[in-house]
């Protein structure tokens, strides 16, 4: 008589329910990563973005390096003389601009010129002293660097009859401008800096924000988060997708940074890199504690939505609040810039304009950025109480209020 043997199953092993779970945000956060890189309209933003830095720049280059040749007709030696001062003085103001002197015949010749377009304007003297004629259209810049070569002129044939040396007649007619904090240029700057970090951390925070805010709901609306919270923690599926946005922000936020800073290389404020290299770092440490609080914060109103339609409704204090910060980024002066610069978010964008001003140390950027981690960490702990609360709530919109009264 045969028997025939069995294999030998293997019991089926069940996992203990005290056993410690396995980090499942790094799933979560890879899965938003790969969303937003497989995007083509993220792709084509970015990619748009990048191309209208790029082209800002290069037109302030193109401008900093086009020569501005004003073509002078004269018909004298002095005519011409004087001309040559003209252009001599304007290039030492500008030195894209300069002066092509051509002489005629007489003034018939001259005013061909015009006629034909191959010259700009025909320098006489008559009279009642020095004259421009134009064709159509005057150059005031021109008559006023005329005007003060002349009179420097008139002021030196005075001074050497009165027996008074250049110099003398220099310190007695030169009047210089001095800045206490910073130079124009600089201030300017200053300005087009906050003006530029505060449009890229708008755009960022309100882009990547609402996709937050519009994947808790879709989640939400398809059950899917149910299948989910039983698979994984929810303040672990909260992290992967703050982690994964996060993550994207900067990435794309330095790719800005590093394009600016390398076309501001090439333009005539490449003396200030240094300051802005400095600002474009300490804004990339506020833009990622910013974004953070904020990221808690959109995946709160996701959460508070049971449809995509309640977005609007839930997204709005947000929307408004970042432009409120967009508007002080650029618009604050003084003592309420001075203040605004210490407030969590609205820093982000102020610090960094007054560092490249030089109205700000490192130890006040320092504080500034330390209350921003607090604000971040203090958003992060109320956000995933209130996302974990809110989140398996279907029965409809919820507000603030309501999702503070559930109960974990």
């Amino acid at each position: 008589m045969s028997t025939t043997t069995r294999p030998e199953t293997q019991p089926t092993q069940t996992p203990r329910a005290s056993g410690r779970r396995e980090a499942a945000w790094p799933v979560v956060a890879t899965r938003e990563i790969v969303v937003k890189m497989t995007d083509k309209s993220f792709i084509i933003g970015t990619l748009v973005s990048l191309a209208l830095i790029i082209g800002m720049l290069g037109v302030q280059v193109w401008l900093g390096q086009r020569e501005d040749t004003v073509k002078v007709a004269v018909t004298t030696s002095q005519a011409e003389t004087f001309a040559k001062e003209i252009g001599t003085s304007a290039q030492a103001a500008d030195k894209t601009r300069r002066l092509a002197v051509q002489r005629v015949a007489d003034t018939a010749a001259a005013e061909q010129l015009l006629r034909d377009e191959k010259a700009d304007v025909y320098l006489s003297q008559g009279d009642k002293g020095w004259q421009l004629t134009y064709l159509k259209e005057d150059n005031s810049t021109l008559q006023q660097t005329a005007q003060q070569v002349a009179l420097g002129s008139t002021l030196q044939q005075t001074a050497a009859k009165a027996g008074l040396s250049q110099g003398d007649l220099a310190k007695a007619t030169t009047v210089q401008s001095k800045v206490l904090e910073g130079s124009t240029d600089k201030m300017n700057l200053a300005k087009a800096v906050s003006f530029i970090f505060a449009i890229l951390f708008f755009m960022s925070a309100l882009g990547f924000g609402m996709q937050i805010a519009q994947s808790v709901v879709e989640e939400k609306q398809s059950r899917i988060v149910e299948i989910l919270a039983t698979a994984i923690p929810v303040r672990q599926l909260l992290a992967g997708k703050v982690i994964g946005n996060t993550v994207m922000a900067l990435g794309q936020m330095v790719l800005y940074t590093a394009a600016g800073l390398v076309g501001l290389a090439f333009t005539d404020y490449k003396r200030f890199l240094p300051a802005v290299s400095g600002a474009a770092g300490w804004y990339l440490g506020f833009f990622l504690a910013g974004f953070l609080a904020l990221a808690c914060i959109w995946a709160v109103a996701g959460a508070l939505s049971s449809r995509q339609e309640d977005l609007q409704a839930t997204t709005m204090p947000l929307t408004m609040g970042l432009s409120i910060v967009y508007i002080l980024g650029f618009m604050a002066t003084g003592a309420v810039r001075e203040i605004v610069s210490f407030v969590p978010i609205a820093s982000s964008v102020v610090m960094p304009g007054r560092l490249v001003a030089g109205d700000a140390s490192w130890w006040e950027a320092a504080i500034a950025l330390a209350l921003n981690l607090v604000f971040a960490a203090v958003t992060i702990i109320i956000g995933e109480r209130l996302y974990r609360r809110a989140l398996l709530q279907t029965g409809g919109r919820l507000s603030l209020k309501q999702a503070m009264a559930l109960e974990d």
